[in-house]
Protein backbone atom coordinates (compact mmCIF):
# COMPACT_ATOMS: atom_id res chain seq x y z
CA UNK A 1 0.00 0.00 0.00
CA UNK A 2 2.10 3.03 -1.28
CA UNK A 3 -0.86 5.28 0.27
CA UNK A 4 -2.48 4.55 3.52
CA UNK A 5 -6.10 5.64 4.00
CA UNK A 6 -8.11 4.50 7.34
CA UNK A 7 -11.69 4.87 8.01
CA UNK A 8 -13.18 4.58 11.29
CA UNK A 9 -17.00 3.80 11.93
CA UNK A 10 -18.17 5.99 14.56
CA UNK A 11 -21.38 6.57 13.58
CA UNK A 12 -23.46 4.23 15.36
CA UNK A 13 -25.71 4.96 18.08
CA UNK A 14 -24.56 2.66 20.42
CA UNK A 15 -28.13 1.59 21.98
CA UNK A 16 -26.47 -1.65 23.56
CA UNK A 17 -24.63 0.79 25.65
CA UNK A 18 -28.12 2.57 27.37
CA UNK A 19 -27.33 5.19 29.96
CA UNK A 20 -23.74 5.62 28.57
CA UNK A 21 -24.91 7.29 25.28
CA UNK A 22 -27.79 9.28 26.19
CA UNK A 23 -25.03 12.49 26.34
CA UNK A 24 -22.04 11.07 23.98
CA UNK A 25 -21.83 9.04 21.01
CA UNK A 26 -20.31 5.44 21.59
CA UNK A 27 -16.70 6.08 20.86
CA UNK A 28 -16.70 8.40 23.43
CA UNK A 29 -17.21 6.00 25.69
CA UNK A 30 -14.32 5.75 28.45
CA UNK A 31 -12.47 2.20 28.74
CA UNK A 32 -9.73 2.35 31.27
CA UNK A 33 -9.72 6.32 31.38
CA UNK A 34 -9.45 6.84 27.69
CA UNK A 35 -12.79 7.01 25.51
CA UNK A 36 -12.54 4.23 22.56
CA UNK A 37 -11.96 6.31 19.37
CA UNK A 38 -8.63 7.38 21.48
CA UNK A 39 -7.96 3.76 21.84
CA UNK A 40 -8.33 3.23 18.39
CA UNK A 41 -6.13 6.05 17.27
CA UNK A 42 -3.50 5.20 19.12
CA UNK A 43 -3.45 1.84 17.15
CA UNK A 44 -4.31 3.41 13.81
CA UNK A 45 -1.00 5.69 13.98
CA UNK A 46 1.40 2.98 14.31
CA UNK A 47 1.06 2.92 10.73
CA UNK A 48 1.96 6.36 9.59
CA UNK A 49 -1.11 6.88 7.63
CA UNK A 50 -2.07 9.71 4.92
CA UNK A 51 -5.62 10.32 5.66
CA UNK A 52 -7.58 9.34 8.60
CA UNK A 53 -11.30 9.23 8.56
CA UNK A 54 -14.79 8.74 10.66
CA UNK A 55 -17.80 9.11 9.45
CA UNK A 56 -20.33 10.82 12.44
CA UNK A 57 -24.17 10.36 12.81
CA UNK A 58 -25.51 10.36 16.59
CA UNK A 59 -24.42 13.55 18.89
CA UNK A 60 -21.56 14.23 16.01
CA UNK A 61 -20.76 17.69 17.63
CA UNK A 62 -19.20 15.79 20.39
CA UNK A 63 -16.79 13.90 18.45
CA UNK A 64 -16.12 16.83 16.42
CA UNK A 65 -14.74 18.77 19.42
CA UNK A 66 -12.94 16.30 20.43
CA UNK A 67 -11.15 14.83 17.26
CA UNK A 68 -10.28 18.54 16.88
CA UNK A 69 -6.63 19.64 15.76
CA UNK A 70 -6.14 15.71 15.47
CA UNK A 71 -5.76 15.55 11.31
CA UNK A 72 -8.67 13.11 11.98
CA UNK A 73 -10.88 14.28 8.95
CA UNK A 74 -14.66 13.51 9.62
CA UNK A 75 -17.62 13.33 7.59
CA UNK A 76 -21.22 13.34 9.26
CA UNK A 77 -23.99 11.68 7.93
CA UNK A 78 -27.18 12.82 8.31
CA UNK A 79 -31.16 11.16 7.59
CA UNK A 80 -31.03 7.76 7.97
CA UNK A 81 -27.45 5.93 9.34
CA UNK A 82 -25.59 4.62 6.08
CA UNK A 83 -23.94 1.52 8.00
CA UNK A 84 -20.91 0.14 7.39
CA UNK A 85 -21.18 0.14 3.46
CA UNK A 86 -23.14 2.79 2.96
CA UNK A 87 -20.77 4.88 5.44
CA UNK A 88 -17.48 3.80 3.59
CA UNK A 89 -18.44 4.47 0.30
CA UNK A 90 -20.02 7.88 1.17
CA UNK A 91 -16.66 8.82 2.61
CA UNK A 92 -14.92 7.81 -0.62
CA UNK A 93 -14.06 10.89 -1.62
CA UNK A 94 -11.77 11.96 1.49
CA UNK A 95 -10.25 8.03 1.26
CA UNK A 96 -9.39 8.07 -2.26
CA UNK A 97 -9.36 5.26 -4.72
CA UNK A 98 -6.99 2.30 -3.05
CA UNK A 99 -7.49 -0.02 -1.08
CA UNK A 100 -8.43 1.26 2.79
CA UNK A 101 -8.35 -0.09 6.45
CA UNK A 102 -11.19 0.15 8.41
CA UNK A 103 -11.57 0.02 12.12
CA UNK A 104 -14.56 -0.01 14.54
CA UNK A 105 -13.71 1.67 17.65
CA UNK A 106 -15.88 -0.46 19.88
CA UNK A 107 -13.32 -3.33 20.83
CA UNK A 108 -9.99 -3.24 22.34
CA UNK A 109 -7.23 -5.53 21.19
CA UNK A 110 -4.15 -7.32 23.01
CA UNK A 111 -0.87 -8.49 21.37
CA UNK A 112 0.08 -7.48 18.09
CA UNK A 113 -1.35 -4.68 16.53
CA UNK A 114 -3.67 -5.91 13.76
CA UNK A 115 -3.37 -3.13 11.40
CA UNK A 116 0.53 -4.02 11.26
CA UNK A 117 0.02 -7.50 10.78
CA UNK A 118 -2.95 -7.00 8.00
CA UNK A 119 -0.37 -4.38 6.24
CA UNK A 120 2.32 -7.32 6.16
CA UNK A 121 0.14 -9.60 4.99
CA UNK A 122 -1.69 -8.05 2.16
CA UNK A 123 -1.33 -9.32 -1.63
CA UNK A 124 -3.43 -7.28 -3.42
CA UNK A 125 -2.83 -9.43 -6.61
CA UNK A 126 -4.99 -12.31 -4.78
CA UNK A 127 -7.08 -10.26 -2.11
CA UNK A 128 -10.04 -8.00 -2.61
CA UNK A 129 -10.15 -7.60 1.12
CA UNK A 130 -8.39 -9.27 3.92
CA UNK A 131 -10.03 -9.02 7.74
CA UNK A 132 -8.38 -9.32 11.24
CA UNK A 133 -9.94 -12.54 12.55
CA UNK A 134 -9.83 -13.51 16.05
CA UNK A 135 -10.28 -17.25 17.66
CA UNK A 136 -13.47 -17.37 19.72
CA UNK A 137 -11.13 -18.95 22.16
CA UNK A 138 -9.16 -15.55 22.33
CA UNK A 139 -12.06 -13.67 22.46
CA UNK A 140 -13.38 -12.20 25.62
CA UNK A 141 -17.05 -10.45 26.19
CA UNK A 142 -18.14 -12.37 23.08
CA UNK A 143 -20.80 -15.09 23.12
CA UNK A 144 -21.20 -16.85 19.98
CA UNK A 145 -19.42 -19.23 17.75
CA UNK A 146 -17.91 -17.16 15.30
CA UNK A 147 -17.88 -15.67 12.01
CA UNK A 148 -15.69 -17.75 9.64
CA UNK A 149 -13.45 -20.31 9.15
CA UNK A 150 -10.03 -19.43 8.40
CA UNK A 151 -8.38 -21.96 5.48
CA UNK A 152 -4.62 -23.07 5.71
CA UNK A 153 -4.15 -20.15 2.99
CA UNK A 154 -6.07 -17.77 4.83
CA UNK A 155 -8.75 -17.91 2.52
CA UNK A 156 -12.35 -17.46 4.43
CA UNK A 157 -15.60 -19.29 4.37
CA UNK A 158 -18.50 -18.24 6.58
CA UNK A 159 -18.49 -20.74 9.31
CA UNK A 160 -17.50 -20.88 12.60
CA UNK A 161 -14.51 -20.64 14.62
CA UNK A 162 -13.06 -17.13 14.35
CA UNK A 163 -14.74 -13.54 14.97
CA UNK A 164 -14.69 -10.43 12.51
CA UNK A 165 -12.35 -8.34 14.55
CA UNK A 166 -13.45 -4.86 13.40
CA UNK A 167 -10.19 -4.30 11.36
CA UNK A 168 -9.43 -5.12 7.68
CA UNK A 169 -8.01 -3.97 4.60
CA UNK A 170 -10.52 -3.73 1.44
CA UNK A 171 -10.68 -2.84 -1.62
CA UNK A 172 -13.83 -0.19 -2.55
CA UNK A 173 -14.18 -0.60 -5.95
CA UNK A 174 -17.09 -3.00 -5.90
CA UNK A 175 -19.51 -0.65 -3.74
CA UNK A 176 -20.31 1.10 -6.65
CA UNK A 177 -22.18 -2.01 -7.78
CA UNK A 178 -24.49 -2.17 -4.97
CA UNK A 179 -27.57 -0.28 -5.50
CA UNK A 180 -29.05 0.16 -1.57
CA UNK A 181 -28.06 3.27 0.17
CA UNK A 182 -27.53 1.89 3.05
CA UNK A 183 -26.06 -1.58 3.72
CA UNK A 184 -23.65 -3.45 5.39
CA UNK A 185 -20.25 -4.04 4.15
CA UNK A 186 -21.42 -8.25 4.54
CA UNK A 187 -22.86 -7.63 1.04
CA UNK A 188 -19.19 -6.57 0.09
CA UNK A 189 -17.79 -9.60 1.37
CA UNK A 190 -20.35 -11.93 -0.20
CA UNK A 191 -18.83 -10.73 -3.95
CA UNK A 192 -15.76 -11.55 -3.00
CA UNK A 193 -16.45 -14.82 -1.51
CA UNK A 194 -18.08 -15.95 -4.75
CA UNK A 195 -14.31 -15.02 -6.38
CA UNK A 196 -12.69 -16.53 -3.83
CA UNK A 197 -11.35 -13.32 -2.57
CA UNK A 198 -11.84 -13.16 0.99
CA UNK A 199 -8.98 -13.39 3.18
CA UNK A 200 -8.33 -13.52 7.19
CA UNK A 201 -5.28 -13.67 8.85
CA UNK A 202 -5.76 -14.80 12.94
CA UNK A 203 -5.15 -12.18 15.33
CA UNK A 204 -2.36 -13.56 17.91
CA UNK A 205 -3.66 -12.09 20.92
CA UNK A 206 -6.83 -11.42 22.77
CA UNK A 207 -9.81 -8.91 21.63
CA UNK A 208 -12.62 -7.27 23.29
CA UNK A 209 -16.28 -6.55 22.57
CA UNK A 210 -17.04 -3.40 24.28
CA UNK A 211 -20.18 -3.14 22.18
CA UNK A 212 -22.27 -3.46 25.89
CA UNK A 213 -21.93 -2.06 29.13
CA UNK A 214 -20.38 -4.72 30.76
CA UNK A 215 -17.51 -4.95 28.09
CA UNK A 216 -15.74 -2.05 30.15
CA UNK A 217 -14.83 -4.03 33.03
CA UNK A 218 -14.09 -7.20 31.15
CA UNK A 219 -11.87 -4.97 28.69
CA UNK A 220 -10.17 -3.40 31.25
CA UNK A 221 -9.15 -6.66 33.62
CA UNK A 222 -8.20 -8.34 30.28
CA UNK A 223 -5.51 -5.02 29.73
CA UNK A 224 -4.05 -5.17 33.18
CA UNK A 225 -3.55 -9.71 32.65
CA UNK A 226 -2.07 -8.79 28.87
CA UNK A 227 0.55 -6.30 29.82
Amino acid sequence: MRETAVMIFAAGFGTRMRHLTQDRPKPMVAVAGRPLIDHALEMVRTVSPDRIVANLHYLPQVLETHLAGTGVQTVTETGAILETGGGLRNALPLLGDGPVFTVNPDAIWTGANPLQALRAAWNPAQMDALLMCVPVAQTVGYAGQGDFNVGRDGRLQRGQGAVYGGVQIIKTNRLSEIVQTSFSLNLLWDMMLQDDRLFGVEHTGRWCDVGHPEGIEMAEKMIVADV
